[in-house]
């Protein structure tokens, strides 16, 4: 298992309108999705798309979202995560297991807000930074890949 390209980084916010609009307005960067609701994520999203990567921001839907509880410690928000993309999301998972990683929640991959498989690798291993791995979009036949 090798590492893709960097896909995104999530960045946490209390509202992805509003951070939507200082990437806009203080960068100048308008190429933006609309707001999407994933409740069986617990999340709202915006990407705001650069010439190599996107940011997803990322907004809680309510208290038991993973991000309400980032937000409690981070109030005004911040980086959340950083995606790469992966050839094979399962080989990508079995290889964090067998290289000793913490793959978070039940280790099974799980569709993403890209409509993708996704999993998740404990910052304690990662030098304290929360990893996404995503199944490569291009290489994605499954329900809502290409």
């Amino acid at each position: 298992m090798k590492l893709g390209r960097l896909n995104h980084v999530g960045v946490a916010t209390p509202d992805v309108e509003a951070a939507a609009k200082v990437y806009a307005d203080l960068y100048g960067v308008t190429d933006r999705t609309e707001a999407k609701d994933f409740p069986h994520l617990g999340v709202r999203v915006v990407f705001v798309t650069l010439p190599n990567m996107q940011i997803e921001l990322i907004e809680p839907l309510g208290d038991q979202s993973p991000i309400h509880k980032f937000l409690e410690k981070n109030p005004k928000g911040g980086q959340h995560h950083m995606c790469f993309e992966v050839a094979d999301i399962i080989k990508a998972r079995d290889a964090m297991v067998e290289r000793g990683a913490s793959v978070l929640g039940t280790g099974e991959p799980y569709i993403g807000a890209h409509g993708v498989p996704v999993i998740f690798v404990h910052p304690k291993d990662t030098g304290g930074v929360l990893v996404e791995l995503m199944q490569d979009p291009a290489l994605y036949e499954g329900e809502g890949g290409h």
